[in-house]
């Protein structure tokens, strides 16, 4: 058995795979319906990660927006937002991202070599943990779960959706697919190039699909997720009674 979170990774991307395209303006892939099912899934988490390319790139806040479901994560004896972790090897993270003035608490995972540059960089707008000489996956799962985390959230970029997938580390794919092409082979994609443990020796299992507006929306389960693994997503919102 593993104290390890389920770890559910969320992309939205276009039909022929891209993420974004090459203009210096954020490409739109998802719809309002999808963006509201984001934020319910980022309600259920109890941690956020997305990589520290991701976060120079989008400056993204990571939180959850709906009003109602703030409040139930309250009533369940959680923190109103889920904490937000990133990951760097390099140390290069701006205080002035987004990212750390807004929601709850922050962790940022890096190395031995980088982290007191990440505490200098940074203060006290988030937590430092090293995995040592190299950021480490297993590690920070590890880490994490020793955090009671059990349901963690990852929001890209493709660089660590690629580490998560190679190291067969993800349970579950949420993959909403755009109705329109990029084409352009200097955009970034959802992976890239590695060794994946889902090969095709070990295909995924498609758990369901959804139509969200004309998006469609792909539930992917993982061998990761099999066996004594159980699903982590959805769950109640509302505690059960006894």
């Amino acid at each position: 058995m593993t104290n390890r979170p389920y770890v559910l990774l969320s992309v939205a991307m276009s039909v022929d795979g891209c993420i974004d395209d090459t203009t210096g303006d954020r490409l739109i892939l998802s719809n309002e319906a999808d963006f509201d099912e984001v934020d319910q899934i980022r309600a259920e988490s109890d941690a956020i990660l997305i990589g520290a390319t991701a976060l120079r790139r989008d400056n993204p806040r990571l939180l959850v927006k709906n009003t109602e479901r703030r409040a139930e994560r309250v009533a369940r004896g959680e923190p109103d937002y889920p904490l937000k972790v990133t990951i760097t090897a390099s140390g290069d993270l701006d205080p002035e991202l987004k990212f750390w003035h807004d929601g709850g608490a922050k962790l940022v995972y890096t190395t031995d070599a980088a982290a007191p540059l990440v505490r200098e960089r940074l203060g006290e707008l988030a937590g430092v943990a090293s995995t040592g000489e190299h950021v480490d996956m297993a590690a920070i799962l590890d880490d994490l779960g020793d955090r009671c985390i059990r349901r963690l959230m990852v929001e890209g970029g493709g660089s660590i959706h690629t580490q998560f997938l190679a190291a067969g580390l993800a349970d579950e794919i949420r993959c909403a697919v755009a109705p329109f092409f990029i084409g352009d082979p200097a955009a970034p994609r959802f992976v890239g190039p590695a060794q994946f443990a889902n090969g095709p020796s070990r295909r995924m299992v498609l758990d369901r699909v959804e139509a969200v507006g004309d998006l469609a929306v792909l539930h992917y389960l993982t061998a990761a997720s099999s066996g004594a693994r159980s699903p982590g997503w959805p769950r109640p919102l509302i505690p059960e009674g006894p």
